[in-house]
């Protein structure tokens, strides 16, 4: 399942986010690519060591973590240290799928999430495109946007032909392992907020949250 959920971060988050990339030390990406999908990734990140990348990152992962979208789909237990990635004209990412487990300590990579930093009219290219049952899902959303996929997927960057394509990069590790009870979850937790809003709480509102709290109560692993 591919959520898109608008507005994660506002004008002025992605104002301080953009002036700190400014002054950032962008370097070759590669390093943080897994086996093969080093070959393939032709990107430069921050790293770790600049200056900037702390305040951007907790700017983000902020952000991530209290939007309520992100917590009814994705139901994290664990994030990842987050990626700073910068793609101008001739950069992208070939097709690869992400490694199981990442980072010290160690998390499973349920699903992964893209924040994008610049306006989608800025460049060309650098479309994100997932490959799920369905096709080539193609992705480009306006600046402040998230989108949220499995992890699972094979997955890549289009190359960039004009301008400077700049994301904010993660991955999630689920309370709940299974994509298929998530995405039930996530219905139940929509049906019983609706139901709030239209009839209030009664009978059927208590069902719901009752069968929602006891499904997640089955599969979530903590």
């Amino acid at each position: 399942m591919i959520i898109c959920i608008g507005d994660v971060l506002d004008g002025s988050k992605l104002e301080s986010i953009r002036a700190l990339a400014a002054r950032g030390g962008f370097m070759d990406g590669r390093g943080t690519a897994g086996g093969a999908a080093s070959t393939v990734k032709k990107v430069d990140q921050l790293p770790g060591t600049d200056p900037a990348y702390a305040e951007i990152t907790a700017i983000v992962a902020e952000a991530v973590s209290q939007n309520e979208v992100v917590a009814a789909s994705a139901l994290p237990r664990l994030m990842s240290r987050l990626l700073i990635s910068r793609a101008g004209p001739g950069m992208g990412y070939g097709p690869h799928a992400d490694n199981a487990v990442m980072g010290d300590p160690p998390i499973r990579t349920d699903l992964a999430f893209t924040v994008f930093i610049n306006d989608e009219d800025s460049y060309d290219g650098g479309e994100l495109v997932v490959s799920d049952a369905q096709g080539d899902q193609v992705l480009k959303l306006p600046a402040g946007a998230m989108v949220l996929y499995p992890a699972t997927t094979i997955h890549r960057v289009n190359t960039v032909t004009r301008g400077e394509r700049l994301v904010v990069v993660g991955w999630i590790q689920s309370l709940v392992r299974d994509p298929r009870v998530r995405e039930m979850l996530l219905d139940l937790s929509i049906a019983e907020r609706q139901l709030l809003e239209t009839t209030g709480k009664g009978e059927a509102f208590d069902l719901i949250a009752k069968s929602r709290s006891n499904l997640l109560r089955l599969f979530a692993e903590t």
